[in-house]
């Protein structure tokens, strides 16, 4: 499990690939301190596991499942890539439970500044994710905790403060680039239970579940 807070921007020192399989090289230095192998590492917010380190270097194994819905594909040798070790159970709980595990990918459309902040508009290539998108819930953008300021009928709002900015990759994508999205696993859960945990406990239990939109609605969940 992850935060969402990121440690340090890596650099792709070189990627083998074959199919839809890739071996990423990845440069770093502030997470090398104790990364171990087989340890988790979020990669622009992909889980992946550490498979070899070296002198300020650490290599990861991308599957087919994780090259066809993430953006990993896209990069090169020279891309920045957010990094962040999984979380300490001692430590602080700063940004909101991150898995690792990406819904989806999404286009930047804008970028504008808002003062002391920089706005990204951002359209999700699936609509569908947009049942976990609300206003001031959380979301993760490249592996970065972050909160909806708004929503559109095909796109949604996150504001950028500068430290967040020059600490992420965020600070090198503009409109057109494209991002890694996770939704807030609360909302997923919720969602799963609505339409399917009924279903399934008709089938293991006799239909003893009492789970439904109404009985949440009466009991102020929704």
């Amino acid at each position: 499990m992850f935060t969402g807070l990121i440690e340090e921007v890596g650099v792709l020192r070189s990627v083998t690939s074959g199919g839809e399989m890739m071996v990423l090289n990845i440069g770093a230095s502030l997470i090398m301190g104790d990364l171990k192998i087989g340890d988790s590492v979020a990669v622009n917010g992909v889980c992946l596991t550490a498979t070899s380190l070296g002198d300020h270097h650490f290599t990861v194994d991308v599957m087919p499942e994780t090259y066809r819905n993430s953006t990993l594909k896209e990069l090169r040798t020279g891309s920045k890539m957010n990094l962040e070790r999984a979380m300490a159970a001692g430590g602080r709980f700063g940004g909101h439970i991150v898995q690792g595990h990406v819904d989806g990918t999404a286009e930047i459309r804008s970028v504008r500044r808002d003062q002391n902040a920089v706005v990204f508009e951002i359209a999700p290539d699936r609509k569908s994710l947009f049942k976990f998108i609300i206003p001031k819930g959380s979301i993760t953008i490249d592996g970065i905790s972050l909160t909806v300021v708004r929503t559109e009928a095909a796109t949604f709002n996150v504001s950028i403060i500068p430290h967040t900015l020059g600490e992420t990759v965020l600070a090198h994508k503009r409109a057109g680039d494209r991002v890694n999205i996770e939704c807030d696993v609360l909302g997923k859960y919720v969602d799963h239970l609505l339409h399917y945990g009924s279903r399934a406990s008709n089938e293991d239990d006799g239909g003893s579940s009492k789970i439904s939109h109404d009985f949440l609605a009466a009991n102020g969940f929704v």
